[in-house]
């Protein structure tokens, strides 16, 4: 009998047609992200999922699956995923690592430019029609070459925003919970304390995951040691900023402006940003390119078939250690 799976969102290329080569493949039919209840009932009885990041795993969902065994995540990140409650059911959750890194870096530098130079805010002056010649004054911008960047997390992405200054002679500070020499000397980057990057970068970009010590890691505070005439990308995680401070600092002026790809409630959004001509607001694309999404579903798509066939898949999520009680 073949087993069951649910992939709870309709994927690019045809790496999930290799799924129902060898189960009985469920797709969810919907263009939309599936609520808990549907979630639930369309994966009773299915013995993996590949889920999206969207897609909320907690206990009480997973308790609700007894014969689960695998969650293949269509995502680097998994804090959608209750990881203590698969490690007591024995469940292996998976991940695609690395295949997005170039992608979102490259989106990073879009936030970086289109802020800096007011490229969003031309573009709708001049459908609206309101463009009539050149002036000397017109959307006078900040320059990217030339200046500082800095850079929160100096993982893979981060490393790739880094790499990527070098070409616009700019100066690159980082900041991470340790140093890594291998990669200042690949990328040039010099470790700063995160205030001293703060308040020395025109650019801020972040790129750490989102962890309990992550959690508002960006808040009125450190918002406020940036310069008056700085930019905030957030390409990482949407918890990571307070976006309630943000909101205040860019309505007062006390930062110029913000590139966001990711929200704190998502796909909320706070009600003062979408007001907010300095800012750029994009609907969480950094991996949206074809030749990266495909490559995730392939990914995502040998780590399940890996796992329920009982081997070591390719990309596992490490699980918390169980804890026993003493006897």
């Amino acid at each position: 009998m073949k087993e069951k799976v649910l992939v709870t969102r309709g994927l690019p290329g045809r790496a999930v047609d290799r799924i129902a080569e060898s189960c009985e493949l469920t797709v969810n039919p919907h263009d939309r992200n599936l609520t808990s209840v549907e979630l639930v009932r369309m994966a009773s009885g299915c013995a993996g999922i590949l889920t999206m990041l969207t897609d909320s795993l907690d206990r009480s969902t997973i308790e609700a699956l007894p014969g689960l065994r695998v969650v293949s995540n269509y995502a680097v990140g998994y804090n959608n995923i209750d990881l203590a409650a698969a490690a007591q059911r024995g469940i292996v959750v998976t991940n695609t690592p690395g295949v997005l890194t170039e992608a979102t870096a490259d989106v990073a530098w879009a936030l970086i430019l289109a802020v800096g130079r007011r490229i969003v805010e031309a573009d709708r002056f001049t459908r609206e029609g309101r463009f009539s010649g050149w002036a000397p004054e017109m959307f006078l911008g900040l320059d990217v070459h030339g200046r500082t960047l800095g850079v929160i997390g100096l993982g893979r992405i981060g490393r790739a925003v880094a790499r990527r200054a070098a070409g616009f002679d700019m100066e690159v500070l980082y900041y991470d919970r340790t140093r890594k020499l291998e990669a200042e000397e690949k990328t040039g980057a010099q470790y700063a304390g995160l205030d001293e990057l703060l308040a020395r970068s025109d650019y801020v970009s972040i790129h750490v995951p989102l962890l309990p010590e992550t959690y508002h890691l960006i808040d009125s505070r450190r918002i406020g040691m940036m310069k008056p005439a700085a930019f905030l990308i957030n390409t990482a995680r949407g918890p990571v900023v307070d976006e309630n401070a943000l909101v205040d600092a860019l309505k007062a002026g006390r930062i110029a402006g913000a590139g966001l790809d990711v929200y704190e409630e998502e796909p909320k959004l706070h009600p003062g940003l979408t007001g907010l001509a300095n800012t750029v607001l994009l609907p969480h694309i950094g991996s949206a390119s074809t030749a990266t999404r495909i490559r995730m579903a392939e990914m995502a798509v040998e780590n399940l078939l890996a796992a329920l066939g009982g081997d070591r898949p390719p990309h596992p999520v490490p699980l918390p250690e169980i804890q026993t009680k003493e006897p």
